[in-house]
């Protein structure tokens, strides 16, 4: 068996119970619709928060930082790599529009995993949980409404954790730029 087929077996598993639950499909659809902006807001709505004002407004401008290079390094892989949709291949039950673009990676899975990922790498544990239920949450609606594959969505999960590391490396708490940036507003 190659992995082709274990990734197969794997998005055609959960994809199966598509269409079998109203509610359980309006749910899925509506995490997969909503999730990242969601997130976003959840993200954004904490500028004010916290005791520690600076270092928090750090981390979430991390996070954004993390998001947007995620999100710019799944261009790039889309560029080299043109896998087709699940649902074009026959695998899985499409409960949601089509989408344009080639199925490798997830951008939801990079947006949601960067966001936890960033979390999780400044030490806000308690938080960095939560946003990666709700990345697991989202990345399985993915699947589940038969529009990603499930290494489309654990490869979007990777790239997002890259993008954080690069940031984390590269974005440094207490800099000029750091103190310039978090002290907007």
């Amino acid at each position: 068996m190659q992995l082709y087929d274990l990734d197969a077996i794997a998005t055609r598993t959960i994809n199966s119970l598509a269409g079998t639950s109203g509610a359980i499909d309006f749910l899925a659809i509506w995490v997969s619709a909503i999730g990242v902006p969601v997130l976003v807001l959840a993200v954004a709505g904490q500028w004010w928060r916290g005791s520690d004002r600076p270092h928090n407004r750090h981390v979430l401008v991390a996070t954004g930082l993390s998001f947007l290079l995620g999100l710019a390094i799944n261009q790039i892989i889309l560029l080299l790599v043109h896998r087709i949709r699940p649902y074009d291949a026959g695998i899985t039950h499409l409960l949601i529009d089509r989408s344009a673009d080639p199925s490798f990676p997830s951008d939801h899975a990079t947006a949601t995993f960067a966001i936890a990922a960033a979390f999780f790498l400044h030490g806000i544990w308690r938080v960095g949980f939560g946003f990666l239920a709700a990345a697991a949450l989202v990345t399985l609606s993915r699947v589940y409404v038969g529009t990603h594959y499930v290494s489309d969505v654990l490869g979007g999960a990777l790239t997002g954790v890259i993008a954080t590391l690069i940031v984390r490396s590269a974005f440094r708490e207490d800099t000029r730029v750091d103190r310039w940036v978090t002290g907007i507003l």
